[in-house]
């Protein structure tokens, strides 16, 4: 909830950007407004427009801000094309992220996929889904059932079919039951669909069978093992790493390294359920040490409250917590 202060300092400013020109105009705000919505998510200022007259409202120093952004935009309009990646570099230019006051409530995030709209479900998953929206490198981290992989998998889908991203890549580390996937049966795509059954689930949900099976054998929908992402740069494409708390260090960052420009990654992974052997430490609870502080990277932390599932599912959770600290008190026995 915001805070007096911040609906204090709220504020409103009306411009105009002259000579009115259409395609100017439509250059500046992007296909679906899709400019004008990322300034949004990352300035937490509400941006309207009608014709060549914008209005803008949010914290008083990131409107102003805002509209010198804006107006720099409109003057880059008039020549290239604008496109996503120019305008993140001109937000980060003005260093918009940190200019956001942690009490201003961000924008609700909402996403529209074949099955309706889908908006976060308490305040992690709705701080999860304006992450994703605003950062190109996103870990959502806790339990099972907090809804880490299917809104990561949902604000995927969306980017396709909006045509922001080419291409879907899902990856996930094999090695629940410790097999080596040269080991199955099967063709690339067979021995690592067991590994990837969630994901598979959530793309079901969003776009139908049919559908997905039709990307996939055009390659717009890609499953790769992470074992097989070395060497390869990712442009234009949303990149979802799923189970990350068995990846090893290398492996971690191996794989972040692979992001280009365009691009999203969402990394999710529970670190009670580590499946590495003993000794190894988990790249997803390395990479939170490593890259907690790092500007472009953002961390979701789900609790058991978080839980979307069965209610009985949050007392499980709870119940394994309460005896994970237990012995971590009492030490080895």
């Amino acid at each position: 909830m915001k805070t007096p202060t911040a609906m204090a300092a709220r504020t409103t400013a009306e411009f105009t950007l002259d000579p009115p020109d259409a395609e100017r105009l439509a250059n500046l705000n992007g296909p679906f407004d899709g400019h004008l919505r990322m300034i949004e998510l990352r300035t937490g200022v509400e941006v309207a427009s009608r014709g060549n007259v914008y209005r803008l409202t949010g914290p008083k120093a990131m409107v102003r801000k805002t509209e010198a952004l804006l107006r720099g935009l409109w003057d880059d309009a008039a020549g290239d094309a604008l496109d996503e990646p120019a305008v993140h570099l001109a937000l980060a230019a003005i260093d918009a992220d940190a200019l956001v006051n942690d009490d201003i409530e961000p924008q609700e995030v909402t996403i529209r996929v074949k099955r309706g709209t889908i908006r976060g479900r308490g305040a992690n998953q709705a701080k999860y889904l304006h992450a994703i929206a605003t950062h190109d490198i996103n870990f959502g981290i806790g339990p099972a059932g907090t809804g880490k992989t299917f809104l990561a998998v949902a604000s995927a889908v969306e980017a396709l079919n909006e045509s922001r991203v080419q291409r879907l890549v899902l990856v996930r580390p094999a090695v629940e039951a410790g097999e080596k996937l040269g080991f199955l049966p099967g063709d690339l795509t067979q021995k690592v669909d067991p590994y990837l059954r969630p994901l598979y689930d959530a793309l079901y949900e969003m776009l139908g069978v049919e559908k997905v099976v039709k990307l996939l054998e055009k390659n717009v929908i890609e499953i790769a093992p992470l074992a097989y992402m070395r060497g390869r740069t990712l442009n234009d494409a949303y990149v979802i790493l799923d189970e990350a708390q068995n990846t090893t260090i290398e492996q971690m960052k191996m794989f972040l390294t692979r992001i280009g420009y365009g691009s999203t990654a969402v990394v999710t992974g529970d670190l009670t359920q580590i499946d590495l052997p003993k000794h190894q430490k988990s790249g997803l609870r390395d990479a939170l040490d490593v890259l907690r502080e790092v500007d472009g990277v953002s961390f979701t932390f789900f609790e058991s409250r978080d839980v979307v599932r069965h209610p009985l599912v949050a007392r499980i959770v709870n119940a394994y917590d309460a005896r994970d600290a237990q012995d971590a008190q009492s030490g080895p026995g």
